[in-house]
């Protein structure tokens, strides 16, 4: 069986893909993308990754690369090191905006430019080179990949960096800055030119809701304290003036680029990345937000709507006993996205020896909305690949009230075995 998330990625991003917006001019390089490019990439905390549309197309992070830039900073500089310095403030102003404190001349966060800069000059490197190499070593690690620096989109950007020279200036003024001004907006620069697609930048999401481990090559390259304070200031900053919004309408700790790009980060769940060039009036992708926005309602993927803690999803599959066998799944606690997604790849990936598969939810003691779509697609595809499938349902979780699916339901497994062929009786 084919896993229908994929087709899911495609049909939201065919929903999403109205055109609004505009590509960001005021720098050449980015002034010339292609406004069509289109793509997302979601990566789970054990490695799986899902991808469509223009996933693989690479651009440049920008913005998106400062949650990880303050993550090398504070594993180098400690927490309560990096407070001292950059505050965790939302600034409630544009991303370009020079907010500074104005008693301690502290930078308001680490996700607008100010603070962005600043943090950039405190990660560890005897000078402005080795600075910028160990950030694009961080990120490479975070992709899982080497990554490379797209050197026209830095020479492009640096020659109008007039702004980020200016906040410069002004920190070094304030006594904040210790570095020199001009190398500190070169090394900035040149973090925000890494090329990535949205399939590293779901990755190194990934890492972060996976606490600081990356899913596939589980090295831990974060602390705990670490990733806690990162996803917190995405949460609250990530999205410049718009983060309000964001957080009640989408509730993922987030950030964007004017390149075009999202990423969102949902504690031991997955990574998001979308890309899309046209850009809001805040600077973030219109299609992306659109995007996290569908995610956010479809798969409750929402923060604050919180699960009950729980084992994982599937308890364990087995083949029962007998000529007329049946190749069992059985799920249990609170069902949500994540939780269904580890059922379905495990049907996916099974090399059936059986007719039959029956999915045993007698220990799932709540099942969300998304869960059960994704179940009963699992289902409809088990029966389209030839297969008898049944439902071992006794307290009828699964059909939606009201439904009449056609599902093969019954009460226990000893029903499933003495039914032999008979696939059992069909939902009311």
């Amino acid at each position: 069986m084919r896993s229908p998330i994929p087709d899911y990625l495609l049909e939201v991003l065919d929903s999403c893909g109205a055109d609004a917006g505009a590509v960001a001019d005021y720098i050449p390089e980015l002034a010339a993308a292609n406004p069509e490019r289109f793509g997302i990439c979601v990566a789970t905390v054990d490695g799986a990754v899902y991808a469509a549309g223009d996933a693989d197309v690479e651009f440049t992070i920008q913005s998106m690369s400062k949650p990880f830039t303050y993550a090398l900073a504070l594993a180098d500089r400690g927490v309560a090191g990096m407070d001292e310095r950059v505050g965790v403030e939302p600034s409630g102003e544009a991303f370009n905006e020079i907010s500074l404190d104005p008693e301690t001349g502290r930078p308001r966060n680490a996700m607008i430019n100010a603070g962005a800069l600043l943090t950039h000059s405190l990660v560890d490197g005897e000078d402005a080179a080795a600075r910028s190499q160990r950030v694009l070593a961080g990120f490479s690690r975070f992709a899982g990949r080497d990554l490379v620096v797209d050197e026209s989109a830095f020479s492009s950007e640096f020659a109008s960096a007039h702004r980020n020279l200016g906040m410069a200036h002004l920190l070094k003024a304030s006594g904040v800055l210790e570095c020199d001004p001009v190398e500190v907006v070169e090394g900035y620069t040149r973090q925000c030119s890494i090329t990535v697609s949205c399939r590293d930048l779901a990755m190194m999401a990934a890492t972060l809701a996976n606490a600081g481990t990356h899913p596939l090559t589980q090295e831990r390259l974060l602390s705990r304290p670490v990733v806690r304070q990162v996803m917190s200031v995405m949460m609250t900053c990530g999205m410049y003036d718009a983060a309000g919004d964001w957080m009640t309408d989408v509730g993922i700790p987030a950030k964007s680029g004017v390149s075009g790009g999202v990423i969102g980060a949902l504690p031991g769940q997955v990574g998001v990345a979308v890309f899309s060039p046209r850009l809001d009036t805040h600077g973030s992708s219109v299609r992306g937000v659109r995007v996290f926005e569908r995610l956010s309602g479809d798969m409750g993927m929402h923060l604050m709507d919180v699960a009950q803690e729980g084992r994982s999803a599937l308890r364990g599959s087995y083949v029962s006993e007998g000529e007329d066998a049946v190749t069992v799944y059985e799920m249990q606690g609170d069902l949500r996205f994540s939780g269904a997604e580890t059922v379905v790849r495990a049907i996916a990936e099974a090399d059936h020896t059986t007719t039959r598969v029956a999915l045993d939810l007698t220990r799932v003691y709540r099942l969300h909305d998304v869960g059960r779509r994704m179940l009963l697609e699992c289902v409809r595809r088990l029966e389209l690949d030839g297969r008898g499938v049944l439902v071992i349902d006794p307290e009828h979780t699964l059909p939606p009230a009201g439904s009449s699916d056609g599902l093969h339901v019954v009460d226990s497994l000893e029903e499933v075995v003495a039914r032999g062929t008979d696939p059992g009786r069909t939902s009311p």
